[in-house]
C-alpha cells in the first residue's frame, strides 16, 4: 500500500492484486496437488490467499483452515473439490458472495454454477494455473 499526499488531498493507491483476495477451496499440503500449486502461484503473483481444506499445515506462508471464514471479503473462489464434495459448501459459498467462482478441471458443477448465477456470482470453467501464467487472472 502506498499513500501520497498532494495539495492536502490524500490519495490511496493499492496494487490491484492486493485487492483480489482468492479463496482456494480444497487446499492441500501435498505439493503434487493442483490446489497446492495454485496457492504457491497466487502468492508468487502477490495475491492474498485464504486456503480452506482438510489438511493441517501451511503452504507458501498461508495457513490452511478448515472452514470458510464468515465475513471474509473475497474476489475469487477457486475450486479444487469434486462436485459431490462441493454440496456441503453451497450455503457458505453463497454467503461469502465472491465476485466469481473458478471451476478448475474436474470440478465442473452445473448445479453450483446455476446457484451462483442466481445469486449474481460470475462463474468460469478454467484452470487457475493457466489463467495466472497467461496474465488472464
Amino acid at each position: 500500500m502506498l499513500f501520497y499526499s498532494n495539495h492536502n488531498y490524500l490519495t490511496f493507491v493499492v496494487h490491484i492484486n492486493q485487492l483480489m483476495k482468492t479463496l482456494v477451496l480444497g487446499a492441500s499440503t501435498d505439493a503434487s496437488r493442483y490446489a497446492n500449486r495454485a496457492i504457491k502461484l497466487l502468492r508468487a503473483h502477490n495475491h492474498e490467499v485464504v486456503a480452506v481444506g482438510m489438511d493441517e499445515g501451511n503452504v507458501a506462508g498461508v495457513d490452511i483452515i478448515h472452514e470458510i471464514p464468515a465475513n471474509e471479503k473475497v474476489d475469487t473462489l477457486t475450486l479444487y473439490l469434486n462436485p459431490k464434495r462441493q454440496v456441503a459448501y453451497y450455503d457458505r459459498i453463497m454467503k461469502l458472495k465472491p465476485r466469481r467462482i473458478i471451476f478448475n478441471p474436474g470440478t465442473e458443477n452445473s448445479e453450483l454454477e446455476k446457484l451462483a448465477a442466481d445469486n449474481g456470482i460470475e462463474t468460469e470453467e478454467a484452470c487457475t494455473l493457466v489463467l495466472l501464467n497467461t496474465g488472464q487472472y
